[in-house]
């Protein structure tokens, strides 16, 4: 018997709203800034929250309606679900599956078909979630992103169960028992994410509530707003809810839990006031321009994040000439084109998956129903899955490289390199807070021997073991953080910010200092600050010391060492080096001789003369200098540090 509760949730048929396309163009938008690192978007994975609560409202909908309408079907639903999905998904899978088999090591390979593996079964957020937290490997797998689709997947598997048990034996108690799944469910995010952020960030119960805050809304639980200015107060509070965790959240935010309410909320607001009517918010959302990229924003999110890892790691690079890299670095840094680079990409592929893939399959002629449609489903997990398992069992295909490619590319990314200068807290990391830092161990002075401050980023604290090592008369102390140029009032993150404020502020007016060494990334911008902190030195009677950039490629140095072996390229290491770093160099050293009128360390002019620059540790055993593109690993550390020393640089 029909009850009233499921003849009021849904009409027959669900009325298309342009207004949501746009919410979507928002939520991966935000993801795509966040992941390639542009308009200072630090929360913009909050975007794939506000995608589940798109989610749970659409599928929620479509699901009443038909129940009302006395349509609903288990298989019917899963029949749209792989129509959606899979063409799209296994397009993308294919696609990168042909570039990782040509470009990608052995044992990146390897790793990529275990993902691939994952992503199929529609668990890689379990698998990730064995592997480390999503901030921490978010620059390793190009999979990666897959995670949230597995999540969706795994609460689409249940859901349709559930609302089928509670049609049958509770048919009144349907909006109770969604109510009950929303709030258990956020309790246990709350909950989790106090005691395991990454168990709170990957489980499907601890996301499920996202979800549901969907379904609430299509089961009619949201207020009418009938005037206009109700509508717009509500969509204005909701996108300001989405804005703010995008620019104002960061890595290492507890997040879920309590957190992420702002987003999700943000985006009922929006879709909730959109039943009732327009608002200048909702007239932005559904113009055009913003709809098409709500159109095409599943295959935008599934290409994006495979491009992004691609391009970090060289394969989308291209070389130009030394005149043409100078003249492109006066317009633009050769990040900012890096950055625009993968945007572009990601947009042409992902508007020729949706036109060409998508489309065809959800609404053209290659679409397919019953048995044809589960068919056709079947052969392309097993076709995944023969090429995961092939890439696994393989080795990642070692034969492809020879012996002497292998072992360049044995030094990239090893974790001893990355583990060393960690230490004893000296280096803290983004995802880390200012009370890591071990200021007793790590500011301790040594009586009756010179005392260093090596202050800096990341480039300084895998200088400083080496300093360590090869000073034995001097004690070398370390305050360093990620992404943190060391000067006064620095313009690095809130976590810098705080160290560098102690240590100009608090430690050094106070403590017997002989030399402190300032050694960063560095950017031209970068002068001015540290001449005010040359001055402000001066004032305090404090030694100060400038080091320089180290030559940088635009790919991993070991993985260009091994190309260049394989594709019998000799000259593709110099080739990818980055002209701007020796401008910089150029730049900072006349700085210091003609108005800061302190000492000035080049790594460029140790490592590089004239046109060529060393890309070994040691020559004779063939040790790459660094592990990545622009880092020293240890023994370049140590290579570096005892050309200085012998050449009277360092005492």
């Amino acid at each position: 018997m029909r009850t009233m509760e499921v003849a009021q949730i849904a009409e027959p048929a669900m009325k298309y709203r342009v207004d949501i396309d746009g919410l979507r163009a928002v939520a991966v938008l935000s993801v795509l800034a966040y992941h390639v690192n542009i308009l200072h978007q630090r929360g913009g994975f909050v975007g794939v929250d506000v995608f589940f609560v798109i989610s749970g409202y659409l599928i929620s909908s479509i699901i009443f309606a038909e129940i009302a309408a006395k349509r609903f079907s288990v298989i019917g639903f899963y029949e749209r679900r792989i129509r959606r999905i899979f063409p799209a998904l296994f397009a993308v899978l294919i696609l990168f599956s042909v570039v990782a088999i040509v470009y990608l090591l052995p044992g990146e390979l390897v790793s990529f078909g275990k993902t691939m593996l994952a992503a199929i079964g529609s668990c890689s957020n379990i698998y990730f979630w064995t592997q480390s937290g999503y901030f921490e490997s978010r620059n390793s797998n190009p999979l990666l992103h897959t995670w949230s689709l597995a999540v969706e997947e795994q609460f689409y598997i249940l859901f349709p169960l559930m609302l089928v048990i509670v049609r049958r034996f509770f048919p009144s108690r349907l909006k109770l028992a969604v109510v009950l799944l929303f709030m258990t469910s956020l309790l246990g995010c709350i909950i989790t994410v106090a005691y395991s952020q990454n168990t709170a960030f990957y489980m499907p119960y601890t996301r499920a509530w996202e979800l549901l805050m969907g379904t609430i809304l299509s089961l009619g639980m949201f207020p009418r707003l009938k005037t206009a200015w109700l509508r717009n107060s509500a969509t204005l509070a909701g996108i300001a809810m989405i804005a703010y965790p995008c620019f104002f959240y960061t890595n290492h935010t507890q997040f879920p839990g309590l957190t992420a309410l702002p987003p999700c909320i943000g985006a009922a607001l929006i879709i909730g006031a959109g039943e009732s009517g327009s608002s200048w918010i909702g007239s932005v959302l559904s113009w055009r321009p913003v709809a098409f990229v709500g159109l095409i924003s599943y295959s935008l999110y599934l290409v994006h994040w495979p491009v992004v890892i691609l391009h970090q790691i060289g394969l989308l690079s291209f070389s130009m000439s030394a005149g043409v890299q100078q003249h492109v670095a006066r317009v633009i840094s050769p990040d900012r084109l890096g950055q625009l680079i993968e945007v572009a990409l990601s947009f042409a592929l992902a508007v020729l998956s949706w036109r060409f893939v998508e489309l065809p399959f959800r609404k053209g002629r290659l679409r397919l129903r019953g048995r044809a449609l589960f068919a056709m489903a079947g052969l392309l997990v097993l076709l995944g899955c023969g090429i995961s398992l092939t890439l696994v069992a393989s080795g990642g295909f070692p034969g492809r490289f020879s012996s002497e490619a292998l072992r360049y590319a044995s030094y990239l990314d090893r974790k001893e390199d990355q583990d060393a200068p960690r230490v004893g807290n000296c280096f803290v990391e983004s995802t880390q807070r200012f009370e890591d830092f071990n200021k007793e161990g790590c500011l301790r002075e040594e009586p009756g021997r010179k005392n260093y401050l090596v202050l800096g980023d990341s480039h300084a604290s895998v200088l400083w073991p080496a300093l360590v090592d090869s000073l034995p008369d001097v004690h070398v102390m370390l305050v360093s953080a990620s992404a943190c140029p060391p000067t006064l009032n620095s313009k690095g993150t809130g976590l810098c910010r705080q160290l560098m404020n102690y240590v100009f502020e608090s430690y050094l007016p106070t403590h017997m200092v002989d030399e402190v060494l300032l050694q960063a990334r560095w950017e031209p911008m970068d002068a001015a600050a540290i001449g005010n902190t040359v001055i402000w030195a001066r004032a305090h009677n404090i030694r100060l010391t400038v080091i320089g950039p180290v030559p940088e490629y635009d790919a991993p140095l070991p993985r260009l060492l091994a190309y260049s072996i394989e594709w019998n390229e000799p000259e593709l290491v110099s080739q990818r080096r980055l002209t701007n770093i020796e401008s910089i160099d150029a730049q900072f050293q006349a700085a210091a001789s003609t108005r800061w009128h302190i000492k000035y360390i080049s790594l460029y002019q140790t490592i590089c003369d004239g046109e060529y620059c060393d890309p070994f540790a040691d020559s004779a055993l063939k040790i790459p200098l660094m592990s990545d593109s622009n880092h020293l690993n240890r023994p370049g550390a140590i290579y570096v540090v005892h050309r200085l020393i012998q050449t009277g640089m360092l005492q």
